[in-house]
């Protein structure tokens, strides 16, 4: 498998793949595009920009002159047109319209008056405009601004990103970000199992940077948000490095998360959820008018959850609610307020199983998914976040747009958990007692983002541009206790709860500092189009300075300076049948932080670089994309340790190495069939160190999945659908050994749903409906992960209940 993934990646390849996708640029190709029709899904913009484009890629001659598009803003132009009836499309409500000339050539005039109209155009497939901060109707999104801050054509965004849309979430019955991306390629999530606490994800073998609303969210140890998914509207999925827009980000790849936004189009939802370990949830969003005139719109959507988990004596409780607020303050200027509050009461739903019982065989038999080997008297994980910022765009005229969003971010963790001592050191007696350590956490992070860019839509010559500059900063301040001791003994069969377990005083902390951290970036990318070749180009420099002081080790400090250039380069063709063949590299960086850094020690930057080749399929005139790449990922700088004559010696000198392929489809096939699938076969390999050879932790070396729904729209079944998926995961190593003892083997489960929708079955029920889904549905014996010291069960079946109502 090794060499055939290998061969699939050698650059020779890649070359020739770039050569076959080269086009033979005609004369009869050119006079062929002024009259095919073609898909477009172009938002308002500047009226001279969607002109020039749609021209260009026709490659009709448009003799524009400036001061009559001048401050207007063309129509949005989706649906299928010849170049000239979308041309025409564009000037809707302008004013204007197409005049052609005796040799051919158009030129833009005004509508003389007492015209009424402009000449009627068909439309195939006309949908509901898209923007890459707002919902999506169906599966299929159509714009992003993931990797790029722009709102970019998906099928032109030249990297691997995946979007996760609002109907998507809402058929999958979706809780956490671990289950949003669990039918993604190159994407992982609960590498733990289920845990209330956290979603555990890896994109490409690495943790993922977490942005909402176009800023990072904060990374701390342990009270890092757990972002709440029934308030976004999308999430997308970056795969591959992105610092040279985003910054410090590793090489992985990102989540890049949209909030619900307020609507001038009034709707109301409430769900009622009730299902398996006594889940009880009730969600409820609202949007509409403040005032008549639509100046001011509202948003409130939020989430009251009461329920157990599948972990004896551990709730799950859940408050939140995510208020927001749009000004459109003129024609230009728009100012939307996001606000957020969580508040969370739970434990540890992952557990530490030890791996007597789980991954070795036990005379006592194996240790049960649901024994809780804490105690509830004296655990408990209480967190509070709330965020308050906004997002302000004004455009300044034809050309150039700003753009501004701010989040004030504040997390707050105590946390007393009780771990069984690791094996080999802490074993399971032949009676099923085991010894304890007890954890007590106290974390708070607070955190202040702004991020503000100008956007410039322009043409030089036949070349359009589009051109972001762009300034951010963020400071964070992390304040972070933790204290072990003794934890008592407890048995795995038979927990013993109530023990005397005393809380150590902070002077015998582990870990106690106050940590600043303080980012800067500039950044500049310029989106070019010359016909259908589309050319990106950016660069970011970052300048990070963090400072720690250590109160546990008589008030040290340690200051880092790092600086650090990250840049971005993409080619790529559109091609009028729907193909986009694109070849990428990006650069990546990531500073040291929280117990990584040390008094006495200071660690470089991780850097990392990919080189990727793809292609997208998005078919004229149909809701289906599909998706294929293979990728060369490389990070280095990574701590590893060497023996040097018989002196173990630990130095940034490693690195690791990432290639894989990566295929996904997303379709709205018909009116009643929406589906996705996925595949990844990756190969990860450490190049240095003890570790030399060995795969990265928590990436399986494959993974395959499907999801589809069916609704039936007439007839008797009427408003009835159903749906089904299928997991496959391979097997992954939890441990950088690689040992038996930390290798979890593959598995493969199946999730279902069915829904009906009653207003199908009398009018007066319009707008409620009824769902129940299933995860896991055959129930399905697993092990997520083992890291040689403990293993981590896979989630267990799970049947959940809704009754929804719209209006």
């Amino acid at each position: 498998m090794s060499r055939s993934l290998d061969t699939l990646l050698r650059p020779s390849l890649l070359a020739v793949a770039i050569a076959f996708c080269t086009p033979l640029a005609s004369t009869q190709l050119i006079a062929a595009e002024q009259s095919s029709v073609r898909a477009y899904n172009l938002p308002a913009a500047p009226l001279a920009s969607t002109l020039n484009q749609i021209a260009s890629q026709a490659g009709l001659a448009l003799s524009l002159n400036p001061s009559l598009a001048a401050g207007k803003t063309s129509a949005p132009v989706n649906g299928q047109f010849d170049a000239t009836g979308a041309l025409r499309e564009a000037l809707r409500g302008t004013g204007l319209q197409l005049e052609q000339s005796s040799t051919g050539s158009y030129t833009l005039v005004a509508v003389p008056e007492g015209t009424l109209a402009l000449p009627a155009t068909s439309v195939i497939g006309a949908q509901n405009e898209e923007s890459a901060w707002g919902p999506v109707e169906g599966y299929v999104a159509t714009r992003t601004a993931a990797g790029t801050k722009t709102d970019t054509a998906l099928v032109e965004a030249p990297r691997s990103i995946s979007v996760v849309t609002r109907d998507q979430m809402d058929d999958r019955n979706v809780h956490t970000l671990d289950a949003a991306v669990r039918y993604l390629p190159g994407t992982t999530g609960a590498s733990f199992g289920s845990d209330t606490r956290a979603d555990w994800l890896r994109v490409r073998g690495f943790e993922p940077t977490q942005f909402l609303d176009g800023l990072p969210l904060p990374k701390g140890v342990y009270a890092n948000p757990k972002q709440e998914t029934w308030n976004l509207d999308r999430l997308a999925v970056l795969r591959g490095p992105a610092s040279s827009v985003y910054g410090q980000t590793p090489p992985g790849g990102l989540l890049d998360m949209v909030s619900r936004r307020p609507s001038a189009e009034a709707s109301n939802e409430v769900q009622l959820q009730y299902g398996s370990d006594n889940h009880r949830q009730i969600n409820f969003a609202s949007t509409g008018k403040i005032d008549d005139e639509g100046q001011f719109l509202y948003g409130l959507s939020g989430v009251v959850r009461d329920g157990g988990t599948p972990i004896d004596h551990i709730d799950d409780k859940r408050y939140n609610i995510a208020p927001s607020l749009t000004w459109n303050i003129d024609d230009d200027t728009k100012l939307t307020l996001l606000t957020q509050f969580t508040r969370d009461d739970t434990g540890i739903t992952s557990q530490f199983r030890p791996i007597q019982g789980t991954k070795i065989h036990s005379p006592l038999g194996d240790i049960s998914h649901h024994k809780n080997l804490g105690d509830p008297d004296w655990e408990y994980y209480d967190r509070t976040y709330y965020a308050l910022g906004y997002a302000f765009e004004h455009r300044l005229n034809d050309v150039w747009q700003f753009h501004q969003n701010l989040r004030y971010t504040k997390s707050e963790l105590s946390f007393q958990a009780l771990t069984p001592g690791a094996y080999p050191f802490t074993q399971v007696d032949a009676d099923g007692n085991v010894g304890r350590t007890s954890t007590s956490t106290d974390e708070d992070i607070g955190q202040f983002a702004v991020d503000n860019n100008m956007q410039a839509d322009f043409a030089t010559g036949d070349i359009r541009h589009t051109l972001l500059i762009g300034l951010d900063h963020q400071r964070t301040d992390t304040n972070y206790t933790s204290i072990f001791g003794d934890g008592l003994t407890t048995n795995v069969n038979n927990p013993i709860y109530g023990l005397p377990i005393v809380r150590p005083p902070r002077s015998s902390a582990f870990y106690d500092y106050e940590q600043k951290t303080y980012q800067t970036g500039l950044y500049v990318q310029d989106q070019m189009a010359l016909d259908q070749w589309r050319l990106t180009l950016g660069g970011r420099e970052d300048w990070v300075h963090t400072s720690t002081k250590f109160f546990n080790k008589g008030d040290a400090t340690n200051t880092d300076r790092n600086k650090n250039f990250s840049g971005n380069a993409a080619i790529s063709y559109v091609f009028d049948n729907g193909f986009v063949p694109y070849l990428s590299y990006a650069e990546s960086f990531q500073p040291a932080s929280n117990a990584d850094t040390s008094a006495t020690d200071s660690f470089k930057p991780t850097e990392g670089k990919q080189w990727e080749l793809g292609i997208k399929y998005q078919p004229p005139g149909s809701n289906t994309l599909l998706t294929a790449a293979v990728y060369d990922l490389t990070q280095k700088n990574v701590s590893v340790t060497n023996n040097i004559g018989g002196i173990p010696v630990t130095s940034q000198t490693g690195e690791v190495k990432v290639k894989g392929l990566e295929l996904e489809a997303v379709s709205d096939v018909t009116e009643n069939l929406k589906l996705t699938a996925a595949y990844t076969l990756a190969k990860s390999e450490v190049q240095d160190g003890e570790f030399k050879g060995n795969r990265l932790q928590l990436m399986p070396n494959q993974t395959a999945s499907m999801w589809a729904d069916y609704t039936w729209h007439n007839g008797v079944l009427d408003g009835f659908g159903v749906a089904g998926g299928v997991r496959y995961t391979g097997n992954t190593y939890g441990d950088q050994a690689n040992t038996e003892l930390g290798k979890a083997d593959a598995y493969t489960v199946f999730d279902a749903a069915v829904h009906y929708d009653l207003g199908r079955l009398d009018n007066s029920l319009k707008g409620a409906s009824l769902a129940i889904n299933a995860t896991n549905l055959f129930n399905k014996d697993y092990l997520a992960t083992c890291d040689s010291f403990y293993c981590y069960y896979g989630d267990e079946r799970s049947v959940i209940a809704s009754a929804t109502y719209k209006w």
